[in-house]
């Protein structure tokens, strides 16, 4: 089995839950190395098998899909964590963001998309539900406008780090691009986050985006 490729699935939906696994055993390339029916029972799996990657959920009972996304982070756990859910709401993409999520992607998708996306986030790489990023950037374009943001204040390093978020790369890849560690590329992107008061790479990226594309315009 590959390195870099082990998955833990955590949805209180017993169906949907079997049928992700099963799509994701027919990949020969991803194993699954766990499920989890709640919340608590997926933080201590991820605590103990330490997965590359996580699918969560976002709405179970008892402890919510955001909750058991921060339990993760402050575990200090490396893995990646991409939210799988039917909602499309923006204040539950913005939340799930904002909580370090490095994806979010609908229930409703076609398999072979959420294996694309999956083998993405694999890669390093930050993937949203293509009908959602008007909402995010609609959303984070809003509060940017109260908060006038600008990035005169990043230095030249922090801009290019910047431009690596906007294109949905991950620590480890821009520091290769940069030829620089991946604790150099941590410092820079929680300086960049202070001086443009968002809480989240993801804003971060999403932000930058947009703002180039108002340029280009």
């Amino acid at each position: 089995m590959s390195e870099g490729n082990r998955i833990l699935v955590i949805d209180d939906h017993p169906l949907f839950r079997k049928g992700v696994l099963q799509l994701i055993e027919m990949a020969p390339h991803l194993q699954i190395i766990g499920e989890a029916a709640n919340g608590e029972q997926g933080v201590a799996l991820a605590k103990s098998l330490d997965p590359d990657l996580v699918l969560l959920d976002l709405h179970m009972t008892g402890l919510s899909g955001i909750e058991t996304l921060r339990l993760i982070r402050e575990a200090g756990l490396e893995c990646r964590v991409v939210i799988l859910t039917v909602s499309d709401n923006a204040e539950d993409l913005v939340a799930a963001i904002r909580a370090g999520a490095d994806g979010y992607l609908l229930k409703d998708m076609e398999p072979e998309d959420l294996l694309a996306a999956i083998d993405e986030a694999l890669n390093g790489r930050t993937v949203i539900g293509e009908r959602l990023n008007g909402l995010l950037a609609r959303a984070i374009r809003e509060e940017a406008a109260v908060k006038q943001r600008d990035s005169a204040s990043l230095t030249e390093r922090e801009k290019e780090i910047l431009s690596g978020l906007a294109q949905g790369l991950s620590n480890k890849l821009i520091a290769r691009e940069l030829d620089i560690t991946d604790a150099t590329v941590k410092v820079h992107v929680k300086n960049l986050l202070k001086k443009l008061g968002f809480r989240s790479r993801l804003e971060a990226a999403v932000w930058a985006v947009g703002r180039g594309k108002a340029q280009a315009d």
